[in-house]
């Protein structure tokens, strides 16, 4: 629900409220004691839920994402311009959506993963603002990076099942495929964001 609705049914209810608040004679009609409940009850109810699932939606963008300062070495990573760097070739390539580009990677694709995702957000802002964020370079996944996120986009795709690093090693294919063996292992894709050498890399510039 766009913003200017929540806001404009946050008003309406406000107003109720006092109109009933100061009028109180006429709370004593069916019609009255209907408006009252309206007010303060049903028009708070949608504007809280409205404003929640606004609140949500927006928790998804990479904007929000690297609004705290202990992400935006992350955020830059996005546009160090080596191939090699996998969020960075998903990033530039547009194998992700720029606007969603931490949640698309970083949600579990499983029934309940958007809301797993949403939890650990929640998680994020107590660390930030509670324990104390840390340093850039030593933030760490709370849990391993899981292979099912990967394989989400790139199981079936030609380019994935035939490329000669996958298959160089038999069997090294399915060990990814069954989680036996880590997208991040060492020799594989070890280095992500890798915000640690940031000072030493060259960036791509988008052309507007």
């Amino acid at each position: 629900m766009p913003i200017s609705i929540i806001a404009a049914l946050f008003a309406a209810a406000v107003a109720i409220a006092l109109l009933a608040g100061f009028r109180v004679e006429r709370t004593r009609s069916r019609e009255g004691k209907m408006l009252a409940f309206a007010a303060l009850l049903i028009l708070p109810v949608i504007v809280v839920g409205a404003a929640f699932n606004e609140h949500m939606d927006r928790a998804t963008s990479t904007r929000f994402c690297l609004s705290c300062h202990v992400m935006q070495d992350f955020g830059r990573s996005l546009y160090i311009d080596d191939p090699s760097f996998v969020p960075a070739r998903h990033f530039q390539n547009n194998q992700i959506p720029r606007d969603r580009a931490c949640f698309t990677c970083h949600t579990e694709y499983t029934m309940f993963g958007g809301a797993k995702a949403k939890l650990r957000g929640l998680q994020h802002l107590w660390v930030q603002y509670v324990v104390g964020a840390p340093k850039p370079e030593a933030v760490r996944l709370y849990e391993p990076f899981r292979n099912g996120e990967c394989l989400h986009c790139h199981l079936g795709a030609r380019r994935f099942e035939e490329s000669s690093a996958h298959n160089k090693i038999p069997g090294l294919l399915d060990q990814v495929k069954n989680g036996q063996k880590s997208c991040m292992s060492s020799g594989c894709h070890e280095f992500i964001h890798d915000v640690a050498s940031l000072k030493d890399a060259t960036f791509w510039t988008e052309k507007k």
